[in-house]
């Protein structure tokens, strides 16, 4: 085992050689590397960064939707969903970020790498269910955080603070029953404490 890591630099213009034309680019952003590729080549790198020598990323520790619709107010254009995984090498004593963009907003899908890494898993799962990303070959893509019947996927910037629906304890009916949320929408402004000496300051 490695007791070193590798520099970034070094990291980076290794997995850019081994990776090629199949990415979009191999970057450095505090002192970490990270790999933007397509959707459509996004299966056959991970493959790549997981067994080719040098790479050898053994373990999945980390995967995460982002949805990136507000930077359309910041001027940026671009898809609106990806998907983010982070990977390690404990061989090597290395990590590496890797983004892919979905390529639809209306349907955001990438494919699964519960093939490469069983860890992702569950990972997929609650990208799947609150961001609505869906995985391809995802043997048992089901929802994981939130109830069965819970509408929309909450994590999306446009879900409503409050929710679509709640759900109580109906006493004359004896289950669980949905409703529509009857909470009021509101916004909550922080109370300023202005006392003179107030907590002993002076």
């Amino acid at each position: 085992m490695s007791a070193f890591a590798i520099q970034p630099e070094a990291l980076r213009d290794l997995v850019a050689a081994a990776l090629g034309d199949q990415v979009r680019s191999v970057t450095i952003k505090l002192g970490e590397v990270t790999v933007e590729v397509a959707s459509s080549n996004y299966l056959e790198v991970m493959r790549k960064l997981r067994d080719t020598p040098g790479c050898q990323f053994e373990q999945l520790i980390d995967l995460c939707g982002v949805d990136y619709s507000t930077y359309k107010d910041m001027g940026t254009e671009g898809s609106r969903f990806a998907v983010v995984v982070h990977l390690l090498s404990v061989s090597l004593n290395q990590r590496i970020r890797v983004r892919t963009y979905c390529a639809d907003d209306d349907f955001p899908m990438v494919p699964s790498v519960m093939n490469l890494w069983s860890s992702a898993n569950w990972f997929e799962r609650e990208a799947f269910d609150l961001f609505g990303i869906v995985f391809e070959g995802h043997t048992d893509l089901r929802r994981i955080l939130t109830d069965y019947g819970f509408i929309g996927h909450p994590f999306r910037k446009d879900f409503p603070l409050s929710g679509h629906v709640e759900m109580a304890y109906d006493t004359e009916q004896r289950r669980v029953v949905y409703q529509p949320v009857t909470i009021e929408p509101r916004e909550n402004t922080p109370r300023i404490i202005r006392e003179e000496n107030y907590g002993g300051l002076h």
